[in-house]
């Protein structure tokens, strides 16, 4: 291994407005009263740096914290530190980590270990390792981050189901159409196919079956009817731009049940 002295990375914030009122606050929301949703850009990275890498069986690591109720965390690979307050609903830029079996730690930032997991890194993979919430802590979900098939021009989205606090979801257009149905946690969506254009979703949990999705996603035509679509628990405004990739994750809020938010973000 030739690792570098320790970095401490910037991370892509999210909204920053407290939603749980107690002295451990998270942070996240939406937006604004008008295109609630939340999209974080990351910056292009030629040359993303060295987390814990080796001379040349590498993959790409992300970071994303999508866990409520915390203060912000440290995350280590191998004991060595890279990410100083990570925040509800923020991610890190990529960094390089060696393929093979690598121990993700987080701790609070008083140094309190909330979870130290080892983790598969497969040789060339690029991956977003998100840190969710489960009955008794937290836990760490792989996300691996493959770009898709598209002609130029197009772009591709598609969903990541981390709310522990809710039945499984779909997601609708505004007109009714069905994007993916039945999304359950730690699951993660194919992608669809996408024009640019302003879309609004809606996250609902529904009795549409799944043969009603949708393969292809383009902006209301005229063709479709507007339909009165029953359990919308949030909705939101995503602008796809051309040529990008896009991820809708879906996060808990509270432990209250269906008291989510979402995050999108967008790759080139």
């Amino acid at each position: 291994m030739l690792p570098e002295p320790d970095i401490n990375l910037p991370a892509y914030p999210g909204n920053t407005q407290p939603i749980i009122p107690n002295p451990d606050v998270n942070q996240g929301g939406s937006t604004g009263p008008n295109r609630p949703g939340s999209i974080i850009i990351p910056g292009i990275q030629v040359n993303p740096p060295c987390f814990y890498c080796s001379p040349s069986r590498n993959a790409k690591v992300r970071f994303l914290n999508a866990a409520y109720g915390y203060s912000p965390f440290r995350v280590y690979i191998n004991n060595r530190f890279l990410v100083n307050g990570l925040g509800y609903a923020s991610l890190t830029p990529y960094g390089r980590v060696a393929s093979g079996f690598q121990t993700i730690t987080i701790r609070g930032m008083n140094g309190y270990l909330y979870l130290r997991k080892s983790i598969p890194i497969s040789n060339n993979d690029t991956s977003t390792i998100a840190i969710i919430n489960k009955a008794n802590g937290i836990d760490l979900v792989q996300i691996s981050d493959t770009t898709c098939s598209r002609p130029r021009g197009i772009s591709c989205l598609r969903m990541v189901n981390l709310a522990t606090n809710t039945n499984p979801l779909d997601l609708l257009l505004s007109d009714g159409r069905m994007v993916f149905s039945d999304v359950e946690l730690k699951e993660v969506t194919s992608f669809r196919r996408a024009r640019p254009g302003e879309y609004e979703f809606s996250l609902a949990d529904t009795n549409i079956p799944s043969s009603s999705e949708i393969f292809d996603i383009d902006t209301i035509d005229g063709d479709f009817d507007d339909l009165d679509l029953p359990n919308i628990l949030v909705t939101f405004f995503v602008e796809i731009q051309a040529n990008s990739s896009y991820t809708i994750y879906v996060l808990s809020r509270t432990k209250e049940k269906n008291a989510i938010q979402v995050l999108t973000i967008q790759d080139r």
